[in-house]
């Protein structure tokens, strides 16, 4: 008897590739695509139309599950809740686990009666007999790796996810789509969030929910250096667009959204040696109860950096960093990842940097 699998088709070539692969290893496929919002970009009524032109040239099921009013809560309200509070939001980590991944694997189970799901991540997934836990891995193509952005998958899906690309090199994956005759095979890579693609801009789609104040861009001392339109177009590290005359380069360090002001300075006081990390999701190994070294990506396309791991909480479900150099541009509500090699040891949501150089 065929092992069957639903595998989450956004209408791009990975996914697409993903699902023919598994086809052909014998799997017996049912595509499944997430309705998230309208409007142009890859998680919309156009990848659907794909999704659905690749089900049929495979000859497999294709079901839709309208989402869009979790992804109104768990991401669109995020992200503007954050915006306005001067935290710059990761949207795709928060995405993965509660619209994607966890929503997928209930339908698959509750709704089709299928225990497995699959995905076009480059990631990797292994069993460790020895600590009883699954272990999330770096893809093997180091340069489309997308681990940084599963950090927050519990056991219970890794247990029951596979990514048919985690060994692919993406250039196979296109060459892999041309041989199987997939219609996605040429289309277009993302490029950017698919809020930004349908939006043109993370301004634009910010403007639509929040209504910019005008307020003050001041140095840290409180002097008032100019004038911002909204804090929600502004971002930690952020150099461009401040429009400040100054004898050097002017960095945004912080923002008061009490205060409604944009706080700027030199570069090294953005840069940290050590931030506080909540909401922590340990992946490849248990909850430590001493610190522990790896190296970390404070950002997706960041180089890991050496850094100890301190638990603040029993559970640790708190963090420290402690970074071997000091970091520059360390924002709040984005991802902090630790690996050790190749595995995801586990990442967290960096609240605050606790000191500068």
């Amino acid at each position: 008897m065929m092992k069957k699998v639903v595998v989450g088709l956004s209408g791009g070539v990975d996914s697409s590739t993903a699902a023919a692969i598994l086809h052909h290893q014998g799997y017996d496929v049912v595509g499944l695509t997430l309705w998230l919002m309208k409007g142009k970009g890859q998680c919309c009524s156009e990848g659907m139309v794909d999704a659905a032109l690749i089900c049929e040239q495979l000859g497999i099921d294709h079901h839709i599950v309208d989402s869009r009013d979790l992804f109104q809560a768990n991401i669109i309200d995020y992200l503007v809740d954050g915006y306005s509070n001067g935290i710059t939001p990761l949207p795709c980590s928060q995405c993965n686990k509660t619209v994607k991944f966890g929503p997928m694997l209930h339908h698959a189970q509750q709704e089709l009666g299928i225990d497995t799901i699959a995905t076009g991540h480059y990631a990797r997934i292994r069993y460790d007999r020895d600590r009883d836990r699954y272990q999330l891995l770096r893809a093997v193509d180091r340069s489309k790796d997308q681990s940084y952005f599963l950090y927050d998958l519990t056991q219970d899906i890794l247990a029951s996810t596979l990514f048919p690309l985690g060994e692919v090199m993406k250039t196979e994956t296109r060459k892999i789509a041309n041989e199987y005759g997939l219609k996605t095979a040429d289309k277009p890579e993302s490029q950017d969030l698919c809020l930004v693609e349908a939006s043109g801009s993370m301004q634009a789609f910010l403007d639509k929910y929040i209504t910019g104040k005008t307020g003050e861009i001041v140095n840290s001392e409180g002097k008032v250096l100019g004038q911002h339109n909204g804090i929600h177009h502004y971002t930690i590290g952020q150099r461009r667009g401040l429009g400040i005359a100054a004898p050097h380069p002017l960095y945004v360090i912080g923002i008061d959204a009490g205060r409604n002001q944009v706080i700027v300075g030199d570069r090294d006081v953005a840069t940290q040696t050590e931030c506080t990390i909540k909401r922590v999701n340990w992946v490849s190994i248990a909850p430590p109860t001493a610190p522990i070294r790896a190296e970390v990506q404070i950002r997706y396309r960041s180089q890991p950096q050496g850094v100890t791991v301190v638990p603040v909480t029993e559970t640790a479900d708190e963090v420290k960093l402690i970074f071997d150099q000091p970091i520059f541009g360390i924002t709040p509500g984005q991802a902090a990842v630790w690996y050790d090699g190749e595995q995801v040891l586990g990442g967290g949501v960096i609240q605050r940097p606790d000191s500068t150089v």
